[in-house]
């Protein structure tokens, strides 16, 4: 990504404090294209704030062991002395109170505040770690098929319209409980963590075909440039040449596909947590309690509201801040 003519005099700009004329004077330096996206980023106020929220749902999920201590409630505890005859909680807006931030689930008399945050951690486990393996896969496998090309390119390309050809919502609602009585008896209590390493593996599957295509069209774009024939005439290897000089060029639109691939795997994992597919009941999740609020959606809508609000907070700030990457890796963007 080289620097534009415009780009350089705004540089100059800046550095010299709206001055263009004086960049010698200030001793105006260089920059790489991830320094210039990075002063594009910052000068952002969507993306700061955005991101700012993004690193607060961060801190809050890997801080939750710390939270439960400190608090002193754990998600599986239930308060049956605080409902009443009817299962409900006692006081106002779903029992809120300096006990229970948030208040308690009807029924059971969980507390809603703590399974927020580790419904945070889960669904944050879950897309991370699905974003990541289907980035890698998509990586590879389009690489791969856009360098070499041939026979190579046509299997990957058919393998990722089969894949992009399948349901996923059927898949995974046949794929899940198939594996679960794999390895599990009907009568056998599912471990929680299978059921997060299932929803991953799905995720993974049906996710890598997007950075694939992405990957493959940009490295056709550049295997006939110079530095490219260059590499290759000095005896480069396979693996130099896709690493050391194809993907370095295109690490911008991978980050971004990746930035926006997170929040449609944290939406991908509460809809099927909505309807019962991969997680257990024990373990938190934005959509299972969704689901269970639906009972409750007059008596008591503090039940819906917490974990609609965080999730949609979530997301939103997800794709925000996705959006401005996008813009601050892009040089002939306005913003």
């Amino acid at each position: 990504m080289s620097l534009s003519p415009v780009e350089g005099v705004a540089l100059a700009e800046i550095e010299s404090g709206g001055d263009a004329g004086a960049p010698r004077e200030k001793g105006v330096v260089g920059r790489s294209p991830g320094q210039l996206a990075w002063l594009r980023l910052r000068r952002d106020r969507t993306a700061m704030i955005s991101g700012g929220m993004l690193v607060f749902f961060v801190l809050v999920a890997l801080a939750a062991p710390l939270i439960e201590a400190l608090y002193g409630i754990g998600p599986r505890d239930q308060f049956q002395s605080k409902l009443d005859g009817f299962g409900m909680p006692l006081g106002y807006a779903g029992g809120v109170s300096g006990d229970h931030f948030f208040g308690l689930e009807p029924g059971l008399g969980r507390d809603i505040f703590i399974r927020l945050v580790y419904g945070l951690r889960t669904s944050l486990l879950i897309a991370f770690a699905a974003a990541v393996i289907s980035a890698a896969l998509g990586i590879v496998l389009g690489a791969l098929a856009g360098y070499l090309g041939g026979w190579l390119d046509a299997v990957i390309n058919w393998i990722t319209d089969l894949t992009l050809a399948m349901p996923f919502l059927i898949i995974a609602l046949a794929l899940t409980p198939t594996l679960t009585l794999r390895f599990y008896g009907e009568r056998d209590a599912v471990s929680p963590a299978f059921g997060v390493a299932v929803l991953i593996g799905v995720f993974a599957i049906f996710g890598w075909t997007s950075t694939a295509r992405l990957v493959r069209g940009q490295v056709i774009a550049l295997r006939e440039r110079e530095f490219v024939e260059a590499a290759r005439a000095s005896g480069a290897g396979l693996g130099h040449m896709l690493f050391r000089q194809l993907l370095p060029n295109i690490w911008a639109p991978i980050l971004v596909s990746f930035s926006l691939a997170v929040p449609q795997f944290i939406t991908s994992e509460a809809a099927l947590s909505f309807i019962g597919v991969g997680l257990t009941e024990e373990t938190p999740s934005f959509g299972r309690m969704i689901y269970q609020s639906l009972d409750y959606l007059q008596t008591d809508p503090a039940f819906v509201f917490f974990p609609g609000i965080t999730i949609f907070a979530l997301v939103f700030a997800f794709n925000l801040f996705g959006d401005a990457l996008r813009d601050a890796l892009d040089p002939k963007s306005s913003r």
